[in-house]
């Protein structure tokens, strides 16, 4: 694997509280989803990586080269930020025109790739108006816009999909998968699996400013369908449902949570108990008015695995 990023005992910490710890990673060409609960680590990951803080301890080379304080290699690389940082009162034409400046791009090759990137997010129509009047996903767009706009040889999105509605997720799923297939690098964060999912199968795991794996996806969906799983169901008859349910060898229990009509099963076999379930709703007669899965959220992945 060619190496685009590579890290050695990277750590970081603000006073008393850390950031990153003893991070040593090494990653190659196409997608790289970098996954982990809010306040993980993933931000500070990523600004050590593009060389807006200064590790405490170790390093980081990108494309062989260190980061912190050389500016000469950042025209290779586009950050989309999780936060927003906009000059308000421009337009979003004249603010991605001013950033390309910034990389010595001349008049002319700005207005050819203005047009271009303006197109690809779907702001040509919009590219006039003033930024502070932008809804949420238009600004999202509009950050992706910027990252790519110098055409750089590496991407890193610090949760690109926020603030997007469903068409636009999808898009910016399908420019990250067509950047990959140009040869370029992408590392992309989440907080949720089926984002990351939708994108790569390669992935790092991070919580607590810790690296707890990297590799295959799946290994994350085999983690989660192999723990015991707690499923809350809101309907009219919880007690008709828990009495058919009780019956099957995969069910570890059943209880009756706060209210009367919300009933709780613990499940060793996920897929098994999601095959019965919807048969038993219709040969009974079962209106259902929720059904949630907590332990399907990340963060509770994370604790089974530092529980282990």
């Amino acid at each position: 694997m060619n190496t685009v990023i590579q890290t050695h005992k990277l750590s970081k910490w603000y006073g008393n509280v850390l950031g990153l710890s003893d991070v040593t990673l090494t990653i190659g060409p196409g997608i790289t989803g970098l996954l982990g609960p809010n306040g993980a680590g993933k931000s500070t990951f990523m600004n050590l990586l593009t060389g807006q803080i200064k590790s405490n301890i170790g390093w980081v080379r990108i494309f062989g080269r260190k980061v912190w304080n050389n500016p000469s290699l950042f025209s290779r690389i586009g950050f989309c930020p999780e936060n927003d940082s906009f000059y308000d009162e421009l337009t979003g034409r004249q603010f991605l025109a001013e950033l390309m400046k910034l990389q010595n791009k001349g008049s002319t090759e700005i207005e050819n790739r203005l047009e271009k990137v303006l197109d690809i997010v779907s702001l040509t129509q919009d590219q006039n108006r003033r930024i502070k009047s932008y809804s949420r996903g238009m600004r999202q767009r509009l950050k992706f816009a910027q990252a790519i706009a110098h055409e750089p040889d590496l991407l890193i999105l610090d949760e690109p999909l926020n603030g997007l509605d469903p068409l636009g997720r999808r898009k910016v799923i399908r420019l990250v998968k067509q950047y990959r297939d140009q040869g370029k690098t992408i590392l992309v964060s989440s907080h949720v699996l089926p984002e990351i999912e939708a994108m790569t199968n390669n992935i790092i795991l991070i919580h607590q400013g810790k690296i707890f794996a990297q590799g295959d996806i799946h290994y994350i969906r085999d983690l989660i369908e192999t723990h015991p799983h707690i499923v809350s169901i809101s309907c009219d008859k919880p007690r008709e449902l828990a009495s058919h349910l009780i019956q099957k060898e995969y069910i570890i229990r059943t209880d009756f949570g706060s209210g009367s009509h919300v009933l709780r099963i613990e499940t060793n076999n996920r897929d098994e108990f999601f095959t019965l379930l919807p048969r038993l709703i219709v040969k009974f007669g079962i209106e259902v008015e929720e059904i949630r899965s907590p332990d399907d959220n990340l963060q509770a992945v994370f604790d089974y695995l530092i529980g282990e």
